[in-house]
């Protein structure tokens, strides 16, 4: 498998079920703006609504950074309404919930099991610009925590507005990061 990271997302249109509506979203909407692909099997499942319930808590947090979310399995858009409607977690989503019936975008991903049709647990973070910088792909059954996801924006985000600096290991707002250069070599 080939790292996503530093690739240009590639294009892609598709409709959305957001606030009550049918939306179209397609890569051009992502453009000059931070953007989180949270892809996930299918509806109607198990752990499936644990994560996106869990995104939904922090969704705020995610805005606040000027990133949208964009959850994404290969159901339909009236799959994601009728799931939305019938599920108190789902009701609590507020961000795009993206159709992929055709697997286009899950297959741009690298995310889609092609014999089962569905999604691996994907998560992905695009920059302004278009580029991939986050990748992460789980197992079916493993779930993952939207505080990390966090994390990892904000991380993100810190090392993009500072040039010449990382963000170590369990790094959050506010914490030492680091230079790279010769004098730290074998010192941390």
């Amino acid at each position: 498998m080939s790292s996503l990271i530093n690739t240009t997302l590639k294009p892609f249109k598709t409709t959305a079920y957001h606030n009550g509506k049918f939306v179209p979203v397609s890569d051009a909407d992502l453009k000059g703006k931070w953007s989180v692909f949270f892809f996930y099997p299918a509806d109607f499942t198990f752990v499936c609504p644990t994560e996106l319930g869990d995104v939904a808590d922090l969704y705020s947090e995610f805005k606040k950074l000027g990133v949208e979310v964009y959850s994404v399995s290969t159901d339909t858009h009236f799959t994601h309404k009728a799931w939305h409607d019938a599920s108190e977690t789902i009701k609590k989503i507020q961000y795009p919930m993206l159709g992929d019936p055709t697997h286009a975008i899950s297959r741009n991903f690298g995310v889609l099991i092609e014999e089962e049709g569905l999604a691996l647990r994907g998560t992905f973070l695009v920059n302004p610009e278009g580029q991939i910088k986050v990748a992460e792909i789980n197992d079916l059954g493993i779930g993952r925590d939207a505080k990390e996801l966090l994390r990892k924006v904000q991380a993100a985000q810190y090392v993009a507005a500072h040039p010449g600096e990382v963000c170590p290991a369990k790094w959050t707002p506010g914490q030492k990061t680091l230079a790279p250069s010769l004098d730290l070599v074998g010192k941390i």
